[in-house]
C-alpha cells in the first residue's frame, strides 16, 4: 500500500519499465549518491532523479549534467537560471509554474530572485560540479 510524502525530503528515481522508487533519505553527499547510483546501476543514462529543492539563495557553484537534459520547474518564488552556452551566458527568469530545460551537457547555476521552491527531474547519473568563481 502506497503512502504520500513529501518530495522536498524523499526524492524519487525513475527508472526502466517506467518505475518510480522512492528514494528515501536522499543527500547529495559523495556517500549517499554512490549508494544512489549503485543502486540504480542497471538503468544506465536512462534513469532519472525527482526532487523539489528549496531556493533560498543564490548557487555557489555550476553543474552540468553530462548523461541527459535536465527539466527545472518553479513552483514558488522566483529565480534566475543562468545557462552557459557555446562560450555565451543565458539569463532566463523563472516564475510560478514556468519551466526550462537545461540541455545535456550546458552549465548552469541558479540566482534566487525570490525565496521559494522548484522541481526538478534530471539524469541520475554524472553531474559534473564547478566553482561559481570563474
Amino acid at each position: 500500500m502506497s503512502e504520500s510524502f513529501d518530495l522536498s525530503k524523499t526524492f524519487v528515481h525513475l527508472g526502466l519499465g517506467a518505475t518510480a522508487v522512492p528514494v528515501h533519505d536522499f543527500s547529495w553527499r559523495p556517500e549517499a549518491m554512490r549508494r544512489y547510483l549503485t543502486t540504480f546501476l542497471s538503468d544506465r543514462n536512462e534513469g532519472r532523479l525527482v526532487g523539489i529543492t528549496s531556493l533560498d539563495k543564490d548557487w555557489t557553484h555550476w553543474e552540468r549534467h553530462a548523461e541527459g537534459d535536465e527539466l527545472v520547474v518553479q513552483l514558488t518564488g522566483r529565480s534566475e537560471v543562468v545557462q552557459e552556452i557555446d562560450g555565451e551566458i543565458r539569463v532566463v527568469q523563472l516564475n510560478p509554474g514556468e519551466a526550462i530545460v537545461n540541455p545535456r551537457g550546458v552549465w548552469h547555476t541558479s540566482n534566487v530572485q525570490e525565496t521559494g521552491q522548484s522541481l526538478f527531474i534530471a539524469a541520475g547519473r554524472r553531474t559534473d560540479y564547478r566553482d561559481r568563481q570563474r
